[in-house]
């Protein structure tokens, strides 16, 4: 099976993908970009895609709920990594050698207190993700340069570490989802979280409205982003995630707040998954070689 990430082996979505599928023989379709990874995904390139969708340091990584509603994808699963952030060089090098940090922009983020440490002539380069700019350190030799990365990525490219755990706060999560197109495969867990889209009216009041129907059906709320609308300034898109006892009662609550609304779409139901439970597929498992 094919799965597309942002990233190469070794990344933090290389690890996605082994937490939601330890037993399977997966060929990574790797990307530059997290557009690219729904790309691949949209043009059969790979069967599933899995895409970071928030932090609990930096938050939501808002570009990508648009890639996944406008790309007319579903969530099929989602994964939760504990991110612990290391800098590493090669061999030869110690901190005070070390005058540029590379890595993703995201892991910078969750990272940017102890940056901050460094003097000033001390340069921060956004690459295209954590392991592969620890790859390019190692293959090109790169003196006084260092990454930013998981400690496996230390291990796999024969990297020194010259710091550990450098994120700002050290409970540090990170959530991926597991996305492909709609209606393709099935999860034979039974679903008890639902992510959707809604769009507001301009009647005053229409947002508590909404909420109240999801309270009214015992719907627990446990995200809200909003985010603008594409093409219509000054008006937004509200991204929900919520937790239910049964899809009946899920659907219920979704029929009547469909009468509350402008717009509404179900984006996945799916199981809640802390505890990393490997996925369970099937139709792109069994058919999708």
């Amino acid at each position: 099976m094919k799965i597309a990430i942002q990233g190469i082996e070794g990344s933090f979505h290389d690890e996605a993908v082994q937490k939601l599928f330890p037993n399977e023989e997966i060929e990574l379709v790797k990307c530059d970009s997290f557009d690219a990874v729904t790309q691949s995904v949209k043009h059969d390139k790979a069967q599933l895609g899995v895409l970071a969708i928030e932090n609990s340091i930096a938050g939501s990584i808002l570009p990508n709920y648009n890639l996944i509603e406008a790309g007319g994808f579903e969530i099929y699963d989602e994964v939760f990594l504990n991110i612990q952030m290391y800098l590493m060089s090669l061999e030869s090098e110690s901190i005070i050698d070390i005058f540029e940090v590379h890595s993703h922009p995201v892991a910078l983020l969750q990272c940017k207190d102890y940056l901050r440490k460094f003097p000033p002539q001390f340069k921060i380069i956004e690459g295209k993700d954590t392991a592969s700019e620890a790859k390019r350190i190692k293959e090109n030799n790169l003196k006084g340069v260092a990454a930013i990365a998981g400690k496996q990525v230390a291990d796999r490219y024969g990297l020194k570490i010259l710091d550990s755990n450098i994120q700002d706060i050290k409970e540090n999560q990170t959530r991926f989802v597991l996305i492909g197109k709609r209606g393709e495969t099935f999860s034979k867990k039974t679903p008890n979280k639902a992510s959707l889209k809604f769009v507001l009216g301009s009647e005053v009041g229409t947002l508590s409205k909404a909420l109240e129907v999801m309270a009214g059906h015992q719907l627990n709320l446990t995200k809200i982003q909003s985010l603008p609308l594409l093409g219509t300034p000054w008006k937004y898109a509200f991204f929900v995630d919520v937790i239910f006892e049964s899809p009946q009662q899920f659907y219920g609550a979704m029929d009547d707040l469909e009468g509350v609304v402008k717009e509404l779409k179900i984006i996945g139901t799916y199981t809640q998954n802390r505890k990393n439970v490997p996925s369970e597929l099937t139709n792109v498992l069994e058919h999708g070689e």
